[in-house]
């Protein structure tokens, strides 16, 4: 135990330091053998009393303490309950890993400061913008553009309308990303066949990809069913809004492939584009509501900027999991799992 070592130690230092002092006036090995012997005797015990009374004791009941109220015991238990005999090793390794959560506790929380200062700016941002273009256009509708020159004053109700649309699709996934985390919006398990699904998603986005000049590519090997257990309507939405994003930022006369393979227990899905791709710096991001990896190209290609925070949630709304990989100037990866349905033998 620390605490007798701690008092030998002193004992024995004040015991030889008398002996040698003895020594030095007598010098007689007989009288240094029993000046030590008797005086760390009487230091040990008076060491002994004291370090029990008014540090020993001191220290344990700290302990007791931190140790207790840290579990949430009110303060009567955690003075009654019997503890460890080495209370000064304990309140040490306390006292460590309390500093190592507090330390993680503070990091945490700069990071939470970091991304809702970032949030609240990017937020601000998404809708001034339209709506600034909505007051400018009605602005000039009032002073008179629709009579003085009709075309253009439709064109300005156009752009206005436009412009309500963005604010409407904004307010909307803002909603839906706040109940998926509350869990307000349940999940409908159902059992589903991908490869079907995915066919589908394909065959509506197909004008889409068009006008982006980029061909869709889901190879002729997925012909086999393959089936799933997840809420067909929020996968299809995750693929809806994965091949989208391999649209705004692929390149011309590109491809967005999406691939299936079967692991042991879930089924891996994989959108994969050959556009710009992503720096490495930006990866952990990504999903991040509003975070834009190339900000002034994002603003010409539109979109909410929550739609892969969207995917996000509801891969892990499945307890499912989704990562992404991606080389800078050579394209990125997209990738799910989802539960797969075992098959009887």
């Amino acid at each position: 135990m620390r605490f007798i070592l701690l008092v030998f130690i002193n004992a024995f230092a004040v015991g030889l330091s008398i002996a040698c002092v003895n020594f030095y006036f007598q010098h007689s090995w007989q009288h240094f053998f029993i000046t030590l012997v008797i005086s760390f005797a009487l230091s040990f015990l008076a060491f002994y009393y004291l370090f029990q009374r008014y540090i020993y004791n001191k220290i344990k009941l700290i302990y007791k303490l931190i140790h207790n109220l840290k579990l949430g015991k009110d303060l009567k238990e955690a003075l009654g309950e019997k503890l460890s005999d080495d209370p000064i090793n304990d309140v040490e390794q306390q006292v460590r890993d309390w500093a190592k959560e507090k330390k993680k506790e503070i990091d945490t929380l700069k990071e939470q400061e970091r991304f809702r200062r970032e949030f609240l700016a990017n937020i601000s941002h998404e809708f001034k913008t339209p709506l600034f273009a909505i007051q400018g256009y009605i602005d000039a509708l009032q002073d008179g553009m629709m009579l003085e020159d009709p075309e253009l004053g439709t064109q300005f109700l156009m752009k206005a309308s436009q412009n309500l649309d963005r604010l409407t699709f904004l307010i909307k996934d803002l909603d839906e990303i706040s109940k998926l985390e509350s869990g307000q919006i349940p999940i409908n398990y159902e059992r589903f066949d991908l490869t079907t699904l995915v066919k589908e998603v394909l065959e509506s986005m197909e004008d889409k990809a068009v006008a982006h000049d980029i061909s869709l590519v889901f190879k002729e090997k997925y012909q086999h069913p393959m089936m799933v257990k997840a809420d067909r309507e929020k996968i299809r939405q995750v693929l809806v809004n994965l091949i989208d994003n391999s649209f705004k930022y692929g390149k011309a006369k590109g491809q967005t492939n999406v691939r299936i393979y079967e692991l042991f227990e879930t089924v891996l899905v994989e959108v994969t584009d050959d556009g710009i791709g992503i720096e490495e710096k930006n990866l952990p991001r990504v999903f991040e509501r509003f975070y834009r990896t190339d900000k002034s190209r994002s603003r010409k290609i539109g979109g909410s900027g929550l739609g892969l925070s969207i995917v996000k949630h509801i891969i892990e709304a499945h307890q499912q999991t989704i990562n992404v990989r991606s080389t800078e100037g050579l394209g990125t990866t997209f990738a799910f799992t989802l539960e797969k349905v075992k098959t009887a033998m």
